[in-house]
């Protein structure tokens, strides 16, 4: 139980001390309890006080965790008390690689094809069309070619035939390949004979030679050059608004923005300083943005706790779900198909350099063997040339591992952000890797294993966001009809607990400030309808979020 004097000696431990604003630090130092939630199962994930019953908090910050006689008699006739009924408190989930406002602004504005048949899809795209003047793009987002019942992908001429006035741009789910019909190709101008761009591909009909629909990597850049890609600045504050309310629902009260670019970063303040902003965002800058931003004097860990300056974005591979991530050894059933590298080794080293050498943080994504190997060389050369303490880099998905992998990010002392959701929701998409390099995807037993702080993340929209979904799929392996994979990767649902909370704040350095639920960090908790260390592991997906807490106030109240 933390008096005046302990409290403050906990605040310079935490080296926090200096973030205080002045009237903060005053109102911690009072001990002024302005909330106290006691009667708890408080799992705090801070090894020297595991758990507790209540927690005293002021101005956004914890002031005490203890007893609930401890804690209580902080009270004064002013303090707020809740009595949590014995119900389990965690921290607050950190998704450590999402895309939160651009999947905001898409639900928005772009018509969500996460349906079941490819009628289903056509229905909702023709009824958009209706809505949209002729000429004008139709454009859908979250298509996966897994979930149809009709056993085949959309097809050029299932687009044609419902939607053939406008121009048609469908992502799927993964984010790497998208569906278009013949009207979109002709505003691209491509035809038959387009060559394959680097790193990416037009796919053809095998029998035919004509060009099926299907744009992949680097060859949506094609598209993109003549679909609008822009949306108002209301709509991208709009869409953080959405996409806060959809997250603090499930339990996370902060993300990393993975992909993310100035106009992100223009939202996430524009939705703070609305009130709107339910979540700490950690925002990535996509590589192609560095130069204007080493100019302006920007770099990692700009901002404030709630919206911060993440890693420079660099892709090194392709998708797990869509199959092209760059493999060692061929896709199950696809003998010739060993993915696709987007980018060259030489083109992330010299990006990575100049980001390097600016102090910034590196996050590539890197999916497959050959990705990660990769991407390993050009960090090893970084350091090897230039050493930087304790510069974290990250390794984003770091999906199909081996043993010498994860020995040589270990050494590095690297993070790697597996997918969290993908063996239970992903399920069907498993078949393709095989079971024996299954027990070396989504790694955490490895990971953990070796020291490594690895983190929950979803990527959504390619992967589901809710973490109760993440703790089944890392703890069991299984997916939603049975089938395990990857058995050698399970973890306990303790470590799960500690992945999707302090391992995603280290992953940001923010350690210190989040991701715990210790004397002098900010209050980001969650209360659930049952306690996971006690709950069969089977039917971890159904505990309820109650409530979820973010800097003190509730986000969000069942």
């Amino acid at each position: 139980m933390a008096k005046r004097r302990e409290f403050l000696a906990g605040v310079g431990a935490l080296g926090l001390g200096a973030c205080f604003p002045a009237e903060l630090a005053w109102a911690l130092e009072q001990e002024k309890a302005e909330l106290i939630l006691h009667g708890g199962n408080i799992w705090t994930v801070n090894a020297r006080e595991p758990r507790a019953e209540a927690i005293a908090i002021a101005r956004g910050r914890i002031l005490a965790v203890g007893s609930d006689a401890d804690v209580l008699a902080l009270a004064t006739p002013t303090t707020k008390k809740i009595d949590l009924g014995k119900k389990t408190v965690v921290p607050g989930f950190i998704d450590a690689h999402s895309h939160p406002a651009q999947a905001g602004v898409m639900h928005l504005r772009m018509v969500d094809c996460d349906l079941r048949s490819i009628a289903a899809i056509t229905t909702a795209l023709r009824e958009r069309a209706a809505k949209t003047a002729v000429g004008d793009w139709v454009m859908g987002f979250k298509y996966d070619d897994t979930k149809t019942s009709d056993g085949r992908p959309l097809t050029i001429g299932d687009l044609n035939a419902a939607v053939p006035d406008h121009p048609v741009y469908i992502q799927h789910r993964g984010g790497h390949t998208i569906y278009c019909n013949s009207l979109a190709f002709r505003k691209a101008g491509i035809n038959e004979q387009t060559p394959d761009p680097a790193g990416g591909r037009i796919d053809h009909d095998a029998a035919t030679g004509k060009l099926n629909g299907r744009l992949a990597e680097s060859a949506q850049a094609l598209i993109d050059r003549v679909r609008p890609t822009a949306f108002t600045r209301d709509d991208q504050r709009e869409g953080v608004k959405l996409i806060s309310k959809m997250l603090a629902k499930t339990g996370i009260t902060s993300a990393t923005e993975a992909q993310g670019t100035p106009v992100d970063l223009q939202a996430y303040q524009d939705a703070r300083d609305a009130g709107e902003l339910l979540y700490r965002a950690y925002c990535f800058v996509n590589y192609r943005h560095i130069d204007s931003m080493i100019a302006a004097g920007v770099r990692t860990g700009l901002g404030d706790e709630w919206v911060r300056v993440g890693a420079m974005k660099l892709v090194c591979d392709g998708s797990i779900s869509e199959r092209t991530a760059r493999l060692s050894t061929a896709y199950e059933g696809r003998p010739k198909d060993f993915g696709i590298l987007v980018m060259t080794e030489e083109e992330l080293y010299e990006y990575g350099r100049k980001a390097h050498l600016a102090g910034w943080q590196i996050g590539t994504h890197a999916n497959g063997d050959v990705g990660i190997d990769t991407t390993l060389r050009v960090y090893e050369r970084l350091q090897k040339e230039t050493p930087r303490r304790d510069a974290r880099y990250r390794l984003e998905h770091c999906t199909v591992v081996n043993d010498g992998l994860v020995a040589r990010i270990a050494a590095l002392g690297a993070i790697p952000t597996p997918f969290s959701t993908y063996v239970y929701y992903h399920g069907e998409k498993m078949k393709y890797y095989g079971e024996e390099r299954l027990n070396h995807m989504f790694a955490l037993r490895s990971f953990l294993d070796a020291g490594i702080r690895a983190t929950q993340a979803s990527d959504y929209p390619p992967g589901e966001f809710v973490p109760m979904m993440a703790l089944q799929s890392e703890v069991t392996r299984t997916d939603t009809k049975g089938n395990v994979w990857g058995a050698k990767q399970k973890i306990s649902v303790e470590e799960a607990i500690r992945v999707g909370t302090i391992h995603g704040a280290y992953a940001s350095f923010e350690e210190k400030l989040k991701g715990s639920l210790e004397v002098g960090k900010v209050a980001d908790l969650v209360v659930l309808g049952r306690d996971p260390m006690k709950e069969e592991p089977s039917t971890l997906v159904t505990i309820p979020v109650e409530r979820t807490m973010a800097d003190g106030r509730w986000t969000f109240e069942a």
